[in-house]
């Protein structure tokens, strides 16, 4: 028997080679034509300039039409050079003779035929819809493995191996999702695009209108499917989709920087990317309070503290009014300025009352007034005297300013403020944890909702109407003393912070997509509701990985906001992420601790269990230990989830470790969002949402369990981030 030379070419090597240099031909090609539409889009741009110096209105117009136009293909084409083909269908002969790419972006050749057809296209449905129960005439599908512009791999699958030209057709590869789920993670998530199953297909593709809501238990590429559905929408009803445009909510800052790459592979640049803290234009928070905080402003019954809040009279502002006219003396007591401003109110929002302000003090002043020198002159002439008064619209601006969210958050500064409007709706012991959260500088990530609720509660100021020559809103329009302190002002914004400039009739998308959606409190609700009263949805989410603790109050903030759309449910029941090994272990802890959790089917397996290490002696060396083995047994990113009061600690050994000083970096701490270079990063429980790694090192699990009312479920979330390694060490 000749002996074999070790790794010597086989057969099937030689096919596959053979494979991979016929499909190399034919990217060739495709990047030859994605040059050639890149240069005419260039092309198309310089047209677009020259015409905007003819000197005429209409030539402006076509200038911008061309450049914007030019610009969005340019930036698409770009986008689209990473793995611009992945997918090839060869179906049956007597449907079609030749093979169908399927790839990022459409693109059509030099005569104009379909060259590549794009994956959202209905062309390319069949791709991700065929079995090989129901091969829809595919006869082979292959995925397309590239680096850069070059092929590297083919996976092949054959549907129907009955038709004629089967047997025409090598088949080659193990399959496209094992090799898929086998790849090393990196700090950024990736398209499944090429590698999309059926059930998830059948998600993305769902109607657009109303709500599709998409569950199932973790690793089952729920959040990777509601962003290949966004892009889906902007495919197939681009004008709707871009000119209303398209939120996207996540629970962190760390999340929204490790999905950001998605939607621009697929060729989709048209989104608004939001963690939980940066739903309010103009505002950002990365900081989360403390879970008895979070609990606390989370509750629907908030929105009722901050709706008495923006009602009260301006603290500091005038409690009284004085003036003398003709031979009278004019009086606004507390108890009458209290009944004009409830009288406001009931008319609507406070700052849209600003113009009827000045009238309503006037005619308040007016029926004091009884002198016959008073009243022979008419209330014309009063009404254009108290306006022409620098001391009664002093006055006027000092008890009815126009105001900002971020001051009424600032009331809410003072104990007593706090008590009077809190009032049988937040107890005692409530109030005190608020009033020393709010001590901090700067807003929390729990602090937005409420925030949000006072805009609304608000209003926005009143475009002014220059025709209405109203002197007193001349006054509103310029420059106006704050009442409040510095000091207040400081903690309402934080540094660098900027009054949103959007106005409230600007929040509304056309779509919205939640993902995490059973970590909305029934405040976030309500914020993010506001932004999709007239949008489609696409909600994401497992209720067993919840932070909320009081599931039937998030429920009903939930149905509010969804109230009157037609809902579309969707179930994902396979876990593409975890290892069986590790995934066995999570779901028996969800057991043992009695959670009600969606258990998906593991269909991968490693042969390498969890490894558990209790009772340490020294937990810093025993972590380090264990970092140092996933560090060298896997390719990509090790995560190390620690309880919120070990944080500070867990970083400083991170930093002090020599072998691990670049990726030190990667540490996270409030705020910050690691790099797409950082392989070892230090989270917590929460911080892990919607994030996978290679390797998971959990540091004293029983306190992340301990660390609030839903730590079993955060601690069931922390298990299952793990692709390959999970190691869990406690002292």
């Amino acid at each position: 028997m000749p002996e074999v030379e070790p790794n010597a070419p086989t057969d099937a090597d030689a096919v596959a080679q053979r494979e991979i240099a016929a499909e190399q031909s034919f990217v060739d090609r495709v990047y030859t034509q994605l040059d050639s539409s890149t240069r005419n889009a260039q092309e198309l741009a310089r047209e677009g300039h020259e015409r905007g110096q003819l000197g005429h209105e209409g030539g402006l117009v076509e200038r911008d039409a061309m450049v914007f136009q030019a610009a969005k293909r340019i930036a698409q084409l770009d986008a689209a050079h990473e793995g611009l083909v992945f997918g090839r269908l060869d179906l049956r002969g007597d449907v079609d003779p030749e093979p169908r790419y399927i790839g990022r972006i459409g693109l059509r050749d030099e005569n104009r035929d379909s060259l590549l057809i794009d994956w959202r296209a209905p062309a390319a449905a069949v791709f991700y819809q065929a079995t090989a129960a129901t091969p829809h005439d595919v006869v082979r599908r292959r995925v397309l493995r590239a680096a850069a512009r070059t092929v590297i791999g083919v996976e092949d699958e054959l549907l129907d191996p009955d038709a004629d030209n089967a047997a025409d057709l090598p088949i080659v590869g193990e399959g496209a999702l094992m090799a898929q789920l086998s790849r090393a993670r990196d700090r950024s998530m990736h398209s499944i695009v090429a590698t999309i199953q059926a059930e998830q297909d059948q998600a993305i593709r769902a109607p657009s209108r109303g709500v599709v809501s998409i569950s199932g238990g973790p690793g089952t590429g729920k959040t990777v499917v509601a962003l290949h559905r966004a892009a889906y929408l902007l495919y197939t009803d681009r004008r709707r989709y871009e000119s209303g445009g398209v939120l996207i909510v996540g629970p962190s800052g760390v999340f929204m920087r490790y999905i950001e790459r998605v939607l621009p592979s697929l060729g989709e640049t048209a989104v608004a990317l939001r963690s939980l803290g940066e739903v309010v234009d103009g505002v950002r928070a990365t900081r989360h309070d403390e879970p008895r905080v979070a609990d606390v402003k989370g509750a629907a019954r908030m929105a009722e503290v901050v709706r008495r809040a923006a009602r009260q009279a301006v603290p500091g502002g005038p409690r009284e009014f004085q003036i003398f006219y003709r031979d009278d003396v004019l009086r606004l007591d507390r108890q009458l300025l209290g009944r004009l401003r409830r009288q406001l109110l009931s008319q609507g929002k406070r700052n849209k009352q600003i113009p009827r302000v000045a009238s309503t003090l006037i005619d308040a002043l007016w029926r004091q007034v009884r002198s016959e020198r008073g009243r022979e002159r008419g209330k014309e002439e009063f009404t254009a005297e108290m306006l022409g008064n620098d001391v009664f619209v002093e006055f006027a601006l000092r008890w009815w300013p126009p105001l900002e969210a971020s001051q009424v958050m600032a009331w809410l500064r003072d104990a007593d403020f706090l008590a009077r409007v809190g009032d049988g709706v937040i107890d005692q012991q409530e109030q005190a944890l608020l009033h020393k959260s709010w001590q901090h500088d700067g807003l929390s990530i729990e602090d937005i909702p409420l925030l949000d609720e006072a805009r609304y509660a608000l209003g926005d100021l009143p475009e002014k109407n220059a025709a209405e020559g109203d002197e007193y809103s001349d006054h509103v329009g310029g420059n106006i003393q704050e009442l409040t302190t510095a000091s207040d002002r400081e903690f309402a914004t934080g540094p660098g912070w900027r009054p949103p400039t959007n106005r409230i009739e600007d929040d509304p998308f056309a779509h919205v997509l939640i993902d995490e959606a059973q970590d909305l409190t029934p405040m976030q609700w309500r914020m993010v509701g506001r932004r999709g009263r007239t949008a489609s949805w696409t909600i994401v989410g497992d209720p067993a990985q919840s932070s909320w603790p009081v599931a039937a109050e998030a429920d009903e903030a939930r149905a509010e906001a969804l109230a009157g759309k037609e809902i579309h449910a969707f179930h994902l029941s396979t876990n593409y992420r975890n290892s069986s090994e590790i995934y066995a272990y999570a779901a028996a802890y969800a057991q043992r601790v009695g959670l009600d959790a969606d258990l998906p089917t593991a269909v991968r397996s490693t042969g390498v269990d969890p490894v558990v290490h209790s009772g340490v002696g020294d937990i810093e060396a025993a972590v380090r230990a264990e970092v140092q083995r996933l560090a060298a047994e896997v390719g990509g990113t090790v995560g190390i989830v620690v309880p919120v009061s070990r944080r500070a600690e867990v970083n400083g050994w991170l930093a002090s470790w020599p072998e691990f000083a670049e990726e030190a970096r990667g540490a996270v701490n409030p705020g910050d969002v690691p790099s797409g270079e950082d392989r070892i990063v230090v989270l917590t429980g929460l911080d892990t949402k919607g994030l996978e790694f290679d390797g998971i090192v959990v540091v004293e699990p029983q306190e992340i369990e301990d660390e609030s009312a839903t730590g079993r479920a955060t601690l069931y979330v922390v298990l299952t981030r793990a692709t390959q390694l999970l190691s869990l060490v406690s002292m």
